[in-house]
């Protein structure tokens, strides 16, 4: 048995402002190509289908291609519900749903209800199981009662979790092997995290202990966008698409999971192709539109950051000449004059005159002094206001 194991769709983001949908719907085309091309027999998403609760109708509609998509390639669908998630609703007709080969775990009522599946007869000639679970997102504050846990955190409500699946699975194996599979939306102790992710607590308290997951053939972690292996038998497959800057650098793609009689034989990546690259650009502004280095990234998603001594004028305008699609520009000015030790407040009030205040507040706010136009502008904007004033 065949399984890939994905997260993190995040259905209906946006990248800085530029809508993703139809990247994201050639990433579903890939998927479902990749199934029908590795022989997929379940494709496994570890929750944070959709970017919120509440999704726009097209992207309802994906989500649905993609489920037809991959059933209609032969494989079926285990999918968890992740924090970005509605779990009422994406759980919603899931009894219905099932009969098509698509088997939503939401419900903290479903943790020790594993789709079961046959793997054949192990080395010992015992028919053998694969026994696929999911544990959605756990809000701790909503779900401690119900999992019968004092403590209302992240490490109990998971345990919990896992507690119930291990019961299943020894009940279950008086009868036959079971080789598990774990679904689970959570950050797990040694994952690297990235900027485009929801903090799940504060000050990392969410984080649980990679050994909650212990004996388990597999368990497909998702949360963490970053596709990485905390262990041979616990991974994170990531986001199919980049959804931050920091993410620039990463390789996206997924987990082919061969699954046997035996247990888990074979752990490969399957990459997906992005569909614009990302640029972190740093330097002089006249050295960044004149350098042919940087020729490169005319046609990728750029954050720019600018190291002139001062902010030059017009500087998102000169940049999107060269590159079109600047989407962030900071500024981190590199040399130049020492800074001044007096504050703010008192170099105001020091100023000889209301010109010397306006363009000393210009310099405060944006890091460079006004040039002969502006200077001459607020002059004549002041001179207005004198003799408005003279006239009352």
């Amino acid at each position: 048995m065949r399984l890939l194991h994905t997260s993190d769709w995040h259905l209906g983001r946006s990248f800085h402002g530029v809508g993703m949908l139809e990247a994201q719907r050639a990433f579903v085309n890939q998927l479902v190509a990749a199934v029908s091309e590795h022989g997929v027999d379940v494709v496994l998403i570890a929750g944070d289908v959709y970017d919120r609760a509440l999704p726009g109708v097209d992207v309802v509609r994906l989500l649905d291609e993609a489920l037809v998509g991959i059933t209609d390639a032969g494989a079926k669908v285990v999918l968890t519900s992740g924090n970005h998630d509605s779990a009422i609703r994406l759980g919603f007709a899931a009894r219905l749903l099932e009969r098509g080969g698509v088997h939503l775990r939401t419900r903290v009522e479903d943790l020790d209800k594993p789709l079961l599946l046959p793997l054949g007869p192990d080395a010992a000639g015992r028919d053998a199981l694969a026994a696929i679970y999911g544990i959605p997102w756990l809000e701790p504050r909503l779900v401690a009662e119900q999992l019968g846990v004092e403590a209302a955190s992240h490490f109990d409500v998971t345990r919990a979790a896992t507690t119930l699946i291990r019961e299943d699975i020894a009940r279950r194996a008086g009868s036959a092997p079971v080789h598990s599979v774990v679904l689970a939306h959570t950050f797990a102790s040694g994952g690297i995290s990235s900027d485009s992710e929801r903090e799940l607590s504060i000050g990392g308290v969410g984080a649980v202990p990679l050994d909650l997951f212990d004996g388990f053939g597999y368990t497909a972690l998702g949360h963490l966008h970053g596709r990485q292996s905390l262990s041979p038998q616990v991974r994170y497959s990531g986001s199919p698409l980049a959804y931050s800057f920091s993410e620039a650098n990463h390789s996206k793609g997924a987990w082919l999971v061969d699954l046997g009689p035996d247990g888990v034989t074979a752990v490969e990546e399957v990459l997906w192709d992005a569909p614009r690259r990302l640029a972190l650009l740093r330097g002089p502004l006249a050295e960044l539109l004149e350098s042919p280095e940087h020729a490169w990234a005319e046609n990728a998603y750029c954050q720019v950051t600018l190291t002139d001594d001062q902010r030059p004028a017009r500087a998102m305008e000169r940049l999107r000449a060269r590159f079109p699609d600047t989407l962030v520009l900071g500024f981190d000015p590199q040399g130049g004059a020492p800074a001044v030790s007096t504050s703010y407040s008192s170099r105001l009030a020091e100023a000889p005159d209301d010109l010397a205040v306006c363009c000393g507040f210009l310099e405060h706010v944006r890091g460079r002094t006004p040039d002969d136009a502006e200077r001459a502008a607020l002059a004549a904007a002041l001179e207005n206001v004198r003799l408005q004033e003279a006239a009352l």
